[in-house]
C-alpha cells in the first residue's frame, strides 16, 4: 500500500515539473522549440509509465485480497427463503406472538412489540397477517366483494361521474358551430362504523392448548361478512352503506312482473333491458328460494333457461349469464325487489384505513369473561344505477 502511495505522489510531482518546463519554454510566439518537445515528450511518456505501474499493483493487491479468502464460510444466521421478505413492524412473527400471548394474559404481559400497534383507545392494531387473512375470509364469505370495485381510502373520496355527453349534429357548409356543456356529477364515499364483540371466558384464554387466534378471526369474519353484504345490498346509506336494492341511488328497476310468479319471458327483458356493454361482464344475484323457482323456468321449446355449471368453483347460468346467490337479497312477495342483473363492478366499496382490534376487560370482569371488539370503517355505493337492472314483484 505504501509503494502505492509513493508512485502517486511521484507521478504527481512529475506531472506539475511537465507542465512547468512547458510554460517555461514557450517563446513570443508561444511554440516551443523541436529540442524541448522532445524533452517534454519524456517527462510525459515518464507520469504515463508511472500510472501504468500504479494500476499493475492495484490489480495485484485486489487479487491478493480475494486469493486470501478461505474457500468456505461457515453459515451464522438462518438460511433464506427464496422469494420471502423479511417481514418487520405489524407484519413481524414478533408481533403476532406478542398478541396472542397479550390476549392470553389479558394484556398484563405486554412487549415492547406490541408498542407499535397502540391506539388511542387502549387497543391494539390487528398485525397485518391477522388483517389479510380477515380480508381473505371477507372475500369467501362475502360475494359482493368478488364483485365490486374496492377501494383503500384515507378520507373522503370523490368519484368523478359524466352527467351529460355531447351529441353530434349535423350543419351546413360554413355554418356556425354548436356547443354544449360538459357537466360532472360527484359521488362520495365517506366511511360508516362497523364493529363487531365477542366475549371470551378467562380459562379459555388460558388454554393454550385451544386455538384462540382461528376462534376469534373466524367469528369475526363471519359477523363482518353478513354485515357488509346486507348492506350492499340493502342499505339506505344511513349510518351505512347504500345498497343496490335502495329505492334512490340503488339500480335501475327494469322489470316489474305481471303475476305473483317470475316468468322465463320476465327474465329474457331483464337481460335486455340492461344496456349491451354492462352485459359483457353482467352477473345475477338473487336468493336461493327465488333460485329453485328460476331452475324451473323453460324457453318457448320446452328446455329449461337454467344451465347447470360442471366445473368445480365455477358459478352455475341462468340463460346464459353467472348467477349469485345471497341470503340478503329478499324472497318473492308482492312489491319487493328479488333479482339484480347487471356489472356489479361498477358498485364501489371504500375501506377507510385498517380494521382494528381492542380489549374490553373491566365490562365483563364479574362474570368472569373477557370482551374483544373489532372495528372497520367502509362505505358503498353504486357510482352508475344504469349498470344495474333490477326485477321487481308486481305489487
Amino acid at each position: 500500500m505504501n509503494r502505492i502511495l509513493e508512485l502517486r505522489e511521484k507521478r504527481a510531482k512529475a506531472w506539475e515539473a511537465a507542465k512547468a518546463f512547458l510554460d517555461t519554454k514557450r517563446g513570443t510566439d508561444g511554440l516551443v522549440s523541436a529540442d524541448d518537445t522532445a524533452t517534454y515528450d519524456k517527462m510525459e511518456a515518464d507520469v504515463v509509465a508511472l500510472g501504468k505501474e500504479i494500476d499493475r499493483l492495484e490489480k495485484q493487491e485486489a487479487l491478493d485480497r480475494e486469493l486470501s479468502k478461505p474457500l468456505n464460510t461457515p453459515l451464522t444466521g438462518k438460511p433464506a427463503v427464496p422469494g420471502m421478505e423479511t417481514k418487520t413492524g405489524r407484519a413481524s412473527d414478533e408481533y403476532k406472538a406478542g398478541m396472542l400471548q397479550a390476549l392470553r394474559s389479558n394484556f398484563r404481559q405486554v412487549s415492547n412489540v406490541l408498542q407499535e400497534g397502540v391506539d388511542t383507545d387502549g387497543g391494539y392494531l390487528v398485525p397485518v397477517e391477522y388483517d389479510d387473512r380477515l380480508i381473505q375470509g371477507l372475500k369467501e364469505e362475502n360475494i359482493f366483494r368478488k364483485l365490486a370495485t374496492r377501494i383503500t381510502t384515507s378520507g373522503e373520496h370523490k368519484i368523478n361521474i359524466a352527467a351529460t355527453t355531447p351529441a353530434a349534429a349535423w350543419i351546413d357548409e360554413g355554418a356556425a358551430l354548436t356547443f354544449g356543456d360538459a357537466t360532472f356529477a360527484q359521488i362520495l364515499l365517506d366511511a360508516h362504523k362497523l364493529h363487531v364483540a365477542v366475549k371470551v371466558t378467562e380459562e379459555l384464554l388460558y388454554d393454550n392448548a385451544f386455538n384462540l387466534e382461528s376462534h376469534i378471526l373466524d367469528q369475526f369474519t363471519k359477523a363482518l361478512s353478513n354485515a357488509e353484504e346486507d348492506a350492499f345490498l340493502n342499505g339506505d346509506g344511513q349510518g351505512k352503506p347504500l345498497g343496490i336494492f335502495a329505492a334512490t341511488g340503488g339500480g335501475q328497476i327494469g322489470v316489474t312482473t305481471s303475476g305473483a310468479s317470475i316468468t322465463a319471458d320476465e327474465v329474457l327483458n331483464l337481460i335486455y333491458a340492461l344496456k349491451r356493454p354492462y352485459r359483457k361482464e353482467a352477473v345475477f344475484i338473487t336468493n336461493d328460494q327465488t333460485l329453485a323457482v328460476l331452475r324451473k323456468l323453460k324457453d318457448g321449446n320446452g328446455a329449461y333457461i337454467w344451465q347447470p355449471s360442471y366445473q368445480a368453483g365455477e358459478p352455475d347460468k341462468l340463460a346464459g349469464y353467472s348467477i349469485y346467490t345471497s341470503a340478503f337479497v329478499s324472497t318473492i312477495a308482492p312489491g319487493v325487489p328479488v333479482m339484480a342483473f347487471g356489472d356489479f363492478s361498477y358498485y364501489n366499496i371504500g375501506d377507510r384505513g385498517s380494521r382494528s382490534f381492542a380489549q374490553l376487560k373491566e365490562l365483563y370482569a364479574g362474570n368472569g369473561m373477557i370482551g374483544y371488539v373489532a372495528k372497520e370503517r367502509v362505505d358503498g355505493k353504486l357510482v352508475l344505477p344504469e349498470a344495474v337492472q333490477i326485477l321487481k314483484m308486481k305489487a
